[in-house]
């Protein structure tokens, strides 16, 4: 396997390793997103596994010890797996993440101290500006946050509009059909009723671009693109809770 790197914003590089033996045939990407700035953001760890190959890909970028910022969406190997790879390459990096996820996980694994964000908190990186959104529940997990980088209107997704397959790095046609593959395969979101307006609640950011961790990063409507997706689950969970024996 290779870890390779495109830029699908400026400074904002996609690094993305393709593991051909997850959902074979077809294969899975696992990608990390470095924002290059006076205070280097990394999101996404990606797993223990695959450090050497992407501290590497980073390294072609900047110095790996630059790093200043860590985060992810929620706590789980192939998201924060190598958290601690990274703060021991890089000595003033703090992860950074919602206060739900530093309070029941990150202040006991991370070997520093995390800094912990609230709802809607920014922060300035030095020529951006990345801000930190609670998503409880969406796509899985109590602790799940995503970010917005706020200068290049950049949402990163984490396991939103997750894809199957190999794809470019950033696409202009929609991914909703290949999101709605990938969850019809793994099943993988957690059907709420606060699923949907939470997705809805992204909309509203009205981002230019969508940057995912399994597959093609997406620019254009994006609103459109989470409105839909947001429908998808509420039809979802409408058809499930039908289903459902009466008390």
């Amino acid at each position: 396997m290779e870890t390779k790197v495109d830029e699908i914003a400026e400074r904002i590089y996609r690094l993305s390793t393709f593991a051909p033996q997850i959902a074979a045939p077809a294969g899975f990407t696992f990608n990390q997103f470095l924002i290059v700035a006076d205070e280097p953001f990394l999101f996404h760890c990606g797993p223990r596994s695959l450090f050497p190959l992407v501290s590497k890909a980073l390294g072609a970028i900047m110095p790996v010890e630059r790093l200043r910022w860590i985060s992810f969406g929620h706590v789980e190997a192939d998201e924060c797996g190598a958290m601690n790879l990274w703060l021991s390459a890089a000595p003033l990096a703090q992860v950074v993440h919602g206060q739900i996820a530093c309070m029941v996980s990150l202040n006991d694994l991370a070997d520093r101290p995390p800094r912990a964000l609230a709802d809607g908190e920014s922060i300035d990186i030095g020529g951006r500006r990345v801000r930190y959104i609670d998503t409880p529940h969406v796509p899985h997990a109590w602790e799940s946050g995503l970010i917005f980088e706020e200068t290049t209107s950049t949402l990163f997704c984490g396991d939103l509009f997750t894809q199957i397959g190999q794809g470019p790095a950033l696409v202009t046609e929609s991914v909703l059909d290949a999101a709605i593959a990938a969850e019809n395969a793994f099943q993988a979101t957690a059907l709420t009723p606060a699923t949907g307006p939470t997705i809805r609640m992204l909309a509203t950011l009205a981002p230019r671009r969508l940057a995912m961790m399994h597959g093609s990063s997406y620019e254009g409507d994006c609103a459109a693109q989470l409105s839909q997706l947001a429908d998808f689950y509420e039809a979802a969970l409408a058809a499930k809770s039908s289903r459902s024996p009466s008390p």
